[in-house]
């Protein structure tokens, strides 16, 4: 495994690269406040594929946006485009976790010349808002923006201390929560925090109504494969009956474990991505 960073016209973006070289690019894609280091479970189990994991903006090692942007999603697709056309990566795989399927979905839609194929990780649709709510969702994020800077990171002793924190919030055991952790952790003054920008917890200022969510996903023109948990989010489960057949060439499958089975159960969810991808 090689560590990387890439350079983008405003900012770097860490990451990791396993397996040949010479194949397809497999482009992983984290979910929300995770990191790329989520994907390490699944690689052991995926070693034929080129993998190339990145951290999102304002995650893990990658950097954070200046002090004058913020984190809208369509962001996202631009800063996955951009690495894709900057590393002349010709039609690469991506398989995206949560927030990280949502990414590859528009993706796909928008530029479908960069995606091969697509696997989403417990994700399927995307996130809206309701055209109702416009001026109470940008009230709110303005409001967030004002109260970010006065937040404080909460600091542990350790390194075992975060990854309980992390735990005590998601679906995952200890030794999941500590890959997270590793990676998502940096030194401060009292001990370790976590490194992910404190802008990603603010309020989305807008968001994309559920009509052009659907028209997007129907521009899609590769294979999907959606690995949805039997116990995963419940957002979920509900996107599935919204959204499953506005994916033009969608396969959809099941899988026992919660959001994140492709840490919990690495072997079943790499056996299915690769029976997709491979065939």
């Amino acid at each position: 495994m090689s560590a990387l960073i890439f350079s983008l016209p405003a900012m770097s973006l860490a990451g990791w690269q396993q397996g040949p070289a010479s194949a397809r690019v497999t482009l992983c894609l984290h979910g929300w406040l995770d990191n790329a280091d989520s994907f390490l479970p699944l690689s052991v189990f995926l070693p034929e594929l080129n993998l190339v994991a990145i951290d999102l903006p304002g995650h893990g090692k990658s950097q954070h946006r200046s002090l004058d942007a913020h984190y809208h999603f369509l962001d996202w697709i631009y800063d996955v485009a951009t690495l894709i056309k900057t590393q002349g990566w010709q039609q690469v795989d991506v398989i995206g976790h949560s927030m990280g399927g949502m990414i590859g979905s528009v993706l796909a839609a928008v530029m479908p010349q960069m995606v091969h194929k697509l696997v989403l990780i417990d994700s399927i649709g995307l996130v809206t808002g309701e055209a109702s709510n416009t001026a109470q969702q940008v009230r709110t994020a303005i409001n967030h923006r004002w109260q970010s800077p006065h937040k404080q990171k909460p600091v542990y002793t350790d390194l075992q201390s975060a990854a309980v924190a992390r735990q005590n919030q998601s679906d995952f055991d200890i030794n999941c929560a500590l890959v997270l952790a590793k990676r998502g952790t940096e030194a401060c003054t009292g001990g370790l925090t976590w490194s992910a920008d404190m802008r990603l917890r603010e309020s989305s200022a807008y968001r994309l109504v559920q009509s052009q969510a659907k028209e997007l996903l129907k521009d899609i023109q590769c294979p999907v494969l959606a690995v949805l948990a039997k116990d995963g989010l419940d957002m979920m489960q509900k996107a599935r009956q919204e959204y499953q057949h506005c994916y033009p060439k969608l396969e959809l499958i099941e899988l026992q474990g919660g959001h994140h089975c492709h840490m919990m159960q690495p072997k079943t969810t790499a056996d299915a991505i690769r029976q997709f991808l491979l065939s």
